[in-house]
C-alpha cells in the first residue's frame, strides 16, 4: 500500500516536475487550468471535466506548467491531453488568476515537508508564487473517452449540480469559466458544441438553463429560438405516442453563422 508521504512525492514530481521534466525549461511562476464543459445528453444535465488525486480524494481542475518555448494556448492543449486523454480543437483563454494565496500555506509546509527529504530544490519552487491562466471550452461528451493518468485515481464528467469542493482556487476558476460563457451564450454558438446532431426542444433549454442556473419557460424559450430561424425541423420522435411525441431539430449552419457575423444574439 502506498504510503501518504509517496502520494505528496507523486504530487510534488508532477506539478514540479523534478523526476518527470527538465525543470530548467519550464517557465517559473505560470500555470495553465483549463474548464471543460459537456452536456450529457441522457440525462439532460451540464457536466465538467474534473480529476481526483490519489492522495487525499480532493478533485481538481485538469492543468499543468508551461514550458519556456510554448504559448499558453500550446501548454493547455498539451497539458489537457496529457492529463485527460482529451483532445480539443478549441481552447479559450478566459482569465488570469493571480491571487497571492493561491495555495494554503497548509498546504505548503505539508507538501515541503515531504518534498525537501528528497530534493531542496524543490523548496524554492514551492515558496514560487504561482499565477495561473484558465481555459474554457464546450465538447460534446459523447465523443470524449476520459483517462486518468498516474497521478489521478479518477477522471471524469460529474454534472455540475454534484459538484464537489475543488483544490486550492479551483473553484474560483470553475465560478469564473462559468461567467464567462454566460456572456457568450447570446453570440456564440455554444449550444452547436454540446449537442448531437439532431436534439430536442427540451435538451437546448437544458443547456441554457444549466449555464444560467435558473429555469426558463418553455413557450417563450422556444418561440425566442424559432424566431432566429436557425433551426431545422425533421421528424418527431418514436415513443409509441406519437401525438406526443417531441420534434427534433438541427442547426442549419449558414444560417447560424450569417446571424453570428451581423451581430444578433440567439438568446437575449
Amino acid at each position: 500500500m502506498q504510503t501518504i508521504q509517496y502520494k505528496f512525492y507523486i504530487f510534488v514530481a508532477y506539478f514540479f516536475n523534478m523526476s518527470f521534466y527538465n525543470i530548467e525549461k519550464i517557465l517559473p511562476g505560470h500555470s495553465i487550468d483549463c474548464v471543460v464543459f459537456g452536456f450529457d445528453y441522457n440525462e439532460q444535465e451540464l457536466n465538467v471535466l474534473l480529476m481526483k488525486w490519489k492522495m487525499g480524494g480532493k478533485w481538481a481542475l485538469p492543468g499543468g506548467v508551461v514550458y519556456k518555448d510554448e504559448i499558453l494556448e500550446d501548454a493547455a492543449h498539451r497539458s489537457l491531453k496529457e492529463r485527460t486523454g482529451i483532445s480539443v480543437s478549441v481552447l479559450e483563454q478566459f482569465h488570469t488568476f493571480s491571487g497571492i494565496n493561491r495555495r494554503s500555506e497548509e498546504e505548503i509546509q505539508l507538501m515541503l515537508s515531504i518534498a525537501a527529504k528528497y530534493d531542496i530544490k524543490i523548496e524554492k519552487w514551492f515558496r514560487t508564487r504561482y499565477l495561473t491562466t484558465g481555459f474554457v471550452t464546450v465538447v460534446n461528451m459523447e465523443n470524449t473517452t476520459p483517462v486518468e493518468d498516474i497521478y489521478s485515481s479518477e477522471c471524469r464528467w460529474v454534472p455540475i449540480k454534484d459538484k464537489p469542493e475543488l483544490v486550492m482556487d479551483h473553484d474560483d476558476i470553475f465560478n469564473k469559466a462559468m461567467d464567462h460563457v454566460r456572456i457568450q451564450l447570446s453570440y456564440l454558438p455554444i449550444s452547436m458544441a454540446l449537442l448531437p446532431e439532431k436534439f430536442t426542444m427540451k435538451a437546448l433549454k437544458k443547456v441554457y438553463e444549466g449555464f444560467l442556473g435558473k429555469p426558463l419557460e418553455r413557450s417563450n424559450f422556444q418561440s425566442k429560438m424559432l424566431k432566429l430561424d436557425i433551426l431545422n425541423r425533421h421528424e418527431k420522435l418514436m415513443t409509441g405516442a406519437a401525438n406526443k411525441a417531441p420534434y427534433l431539430y438541427s442547426f442549419d449552419k449558414e444560417k447560424y453563422e450569417s446571424l453570428l457575423k451581423k451581430g444578433i444574439g440567439l438568446f437575449v
